[in-house]
């Protein structure tokens, strides 16, 4: 029997393509779900959606490379998709939870959630924010993190200004920014690090922010691990080569 139409094959590439942006896109729902709970003052709440979040993040680059979206849907831009999401959860939603906080106190709060914001938005309009190690040049407004550890240790309000003040400033800086699952050199160390940081942060959370102090500095050292050592191996460019190049 002749079907009345043109027979045509599933096109499962498109469809296991596209399902990768979809499964990118997921990630503005939890930052829509993150923002209600901010707004409400559930920070704990919140943080739990933008670390759902995170995880869509760091999953969905790899899966996308694993089956060539670029390549399969060249019309769609997972990129800018990607930048989008990552502006709202990494920058936006924490710049808010600060200022709703009040960590900083009544006026300070409002000047460095503009900051984070401003600066943030000219960081992503450069082309030129990672390097040929896939390090970022400059902090990489990944205030999720840094505003999230200020939660965890309680910080003053001196001290989480100052904070996010040299985040700022460093921002435009040429000091390269450590990316922990694409730069090569000490990955395993680096992945190790990021993987206990994680740990560490889900603990907080689950103690809804009552840290003992051996987890804050915990927190606190291996935060800083994070944020240092994308400048220290471009201070010594021979850490985690192999000697037989």
């Amino acid at each position: 029997m002749k079907l009345p139409f043109k027979y045509r094959r599933v096109p499962y590439a498109e469809i296991r393509a596209f399902s990768v942006h979809i499964l990118t896109a997921s990630g503005s729902f939890m930052a829509f779900l993150a923002l209600v709970a901010a707004a409400e003052s559930r920070f704990v709440d919140m943080w739990w959606w933008l670390a759902v979040a995170m995880l869509i993040d760091g999953i969905d680059g790899p899966i996308a490379r694993k089956l060539k979206v670029k390549e399969v849907l060249p019309n769609w831009s997972g990129v800018m998709l990607d930048n989008v999401i990552d502006y709202v959860t990494y920058v936006l939603i924490p710049a808010f939870a600060l200022y709703q906080s009040g960590m900083i106190g009544e006026p300070l709060s409002f000047v460095a959630a503009g900051l984070i914001v401003v600066s943030s938005a000219i960081y992503y309009a450069d082309m030129g924010m990672k390097t040929d190690e896939n390090f970022f040049l400059g902090f990489p407004v990944a205030w999720n993190m840094l505003v999230y550890t200020l939660f965890v240790v309680n910080a003053s309000e001196a001290v989480a200004f100052a904070i996010v003040l040299a985040a700022v400033f460093m921002t435009f800086l040429p000091i390269n920014f450590l990316h922990p699952v694409r730069v090569v050199r000490l990955r395993w160390l680096n992945l190790t690090m990021f993987g206990i940081w994680s740990v560490l942060s889900a603990f907080a959370l689950l103690l809804r922010f009552d840290s003992p102090e051996w987890l804050m500095w915990a927190v606190m050292l291996t935060s800083g691990y994070l944020f240092v050592i994308g400048g220290i191996m471009q201070l010594f460019p021979a850490i985690g080569r192999r000697t037989t190049e």
